[in-house]
């Protein structure tokens, strides 16, 4: 973060000061006592579990700063605020405000949002615009993993320094208003709608209040901003009607009238899909088009490479530039569609950081590719969550798909997740085709008897289902297996 004395984070965060006005943080911003270091500042924030309140001392003594409360703390350079949450967006909006404004500054902002696929487009867009940045720290900031909520947001614009020529955020949303509380921290230069689906539906009650919040970010871009939308998706696209006057609209997506788009797209047998990227001209500049074959499994990821690219070439990135770098592109974030090529010969596929409806779809098409016809396919499935009401009619529509992609064999995982089974069983499994376990133990003794070389295994379900541990053990037990008859030679 930029240097801010006490004063200045009090100002910012309308905070009644306990400390010296002039204790300056240097350092990072934390809400973990654990990674705290010179200069930092811990912000204390009360939970269901643990209060942050009570580590506090433990973040001062392993070197931070101030700390910004709820309460005063004996002894401890504090900042009291009615709500540190709060507080903590105050001060992101704050600094990002303050960098903008600085004599020179070249930052853009990026904001990505959609049902599905944020993550993986904000990772291709950190590494599609690291070279235009140069060598410089924290020139371009993405952050790791999903950091897309009203504390993982602004953590991330926290990292802002004077240097940062990009910004990228992912932003994600639980109700309608959520888009607009984060684009007001961050309002972006470039905001991007990848899709509405069907994703957390539940807390929203239906896929048009999806629609409504997500493009919240259409309307949250500063003036004169670019907004992204992808023309596939009919929600999306009539989205356009809600940009301001001034603002400049690009599409993608592999209809012939979106601005960037996909043609000729096909899939190899490892999964990865190769496209022609057609960019349509405009003024001067006549239509291009570069030859792109990433590097991603997943055809769903043409979706969210366009996006990208899209973003991309709104910032100054030559189209050839982005077709060598989405080709390079590798997953950055765990358990999104990380594939461990087993010393045993099973391939492991985990996606079990998220899960719904979508992207369930997408996770077992791409497994039906990958096994072909010659190894045999295993789908360990888990809870999709927040689905509300028609959260048993997805379930069951998930197992019906694995019979009719000729899934061999299917195991599904936990008791919120029964009803994928029970679609399974309904639309034509038989015998021992479709396996339910009510635990992460029992899928682990199962699939250590159950997987044999050649085996192509996908593990997928939303994080709080717990399958992400399920798919670090399918990952590291072939490897385990091979040191331990190594150190028995």
């Amino acid at each position: 973060m930029i240097e801010l004395s006490a004063a200045q984070v009090a100002a910012a965060t309308g905070g009644r000061l306990h400390a010296d006005p002039d204790v300056t943080v240097t350092g990072a911003v934390i809400i973990d006592s654990r990674q705290a270091g010179p200069g930092a500042l811990f912000v204390a924030l009360p939970g269901e579990r643990v209060d942050g309140h009570d580590f506090a001392a433990r973040a001062v003594a392993g070197g931070a700063a101030l700390v910004l409360a709820e309460r005063e703390l004996e002894g401890l350079p504090t900042i009291v605020v009615d709500d540190t949450q709060t507080a903590l967006g105050d001060l992101a909006r704050h600094v990002l405000a303050t960098v903008r404004e600085a004599a020179g500054t070249e930052l853009r902002v990026v904001g990505v949002t959609g049902s599905v696929g944020k993550t993986t487009t904000k990772d291709l867009l950190g590494q599609l615009l690291t070279p235009e940045a140069g060598d410089v720290e924290d020139a371009v900031i993405v952050p790791t993993g999903s950091l897309n909520n009203e504390i993982g947001l602004p953590l991330t614009v926290l990292r802002v320094t004077r240097a940062t020529r990009f910004l990228v955020l992912e932003m994600g949303a639980d109700g309608v208003g959520n888009i607009a509380y984060l684009t007001g921290i961050a309002p972006p230069d470039v905001g991007v709608v990848l899709r509405v689906g069907v994703a957390h539906i539940g807390p929203f009650g239906g896929v048009e209040a999806i629609a409504r919040t997500k493009g919240e970010m259409v309307e949250g871009v500063v003036e004169g901003g670019t907004v992204v939308l992808n023309a596939d998706d009919q929600r999306v696209a009539a989205m356009v009607d809600r940009a301001a006057p001034g603002t400049v609209v690009r599409t993608f997506g592999t209809i012939p009238s979106a601005d960037v788009r996909a043609e000729d797209v096909t899939v190899d047998p490892t999964g990865r899909a190769s496209f022609t990227l057609r960019v349509a001209g405009g003024g001067d500049v006549g239509e291009q088009h570069v030859h792109v074959a990433l590097g991603l499994v997943g055809p769903h990821h043409v979706t969210n490479a366009l996006a990208a690219a899209t973003v991309a070439l709104r910032l100054g990135v030559a189209v050839g530039d982005v077709a060598e770098r989405l080709a390079a592109a590798t997953p950055r974030s765990p358990h999104r569609m990380a594939v461990t090529e087993r010393p045993d010969g099973v391939t492991v596929v985990d996606d079990a950081y998220n899960a719904n409806p979508d992207s369930m779809k997408a996770g077992l098409r791409t497994l039906a590719v990958l096994a072909g016809r010659t190894r045999r396919s295993v789908a360990v499935l888990g809870e999709m969550r927040e689905l509300g009401d028609g959260a048993r009619a997805a379930h069951d529509e998930i197992g019906r798909l694995v019979v009719r992609l000729n899934i061999k064999q299917l195991v599904v995982v936990g008791e919120g997740a029964y009803h994928i089974h029970e679609g399974a069983m309904q639309e034509g499994s038989w015998g021992s085709e479709s396996i339910y376990v009510p635990d992460l133990e029992s899928a682990k003794e199962l699939l250590d008897e159950l997987l044999e070389p050649g085996d192509v295994v996908l593990v997928k379900s939303s994080l709080g289902s717990g399958l992400w541990e399920l798919g670090d053990h399918l990952s590291a037990a072939a490897s385990s297996a091979e040191t331990a008859k190594d150190n028995t030679k």
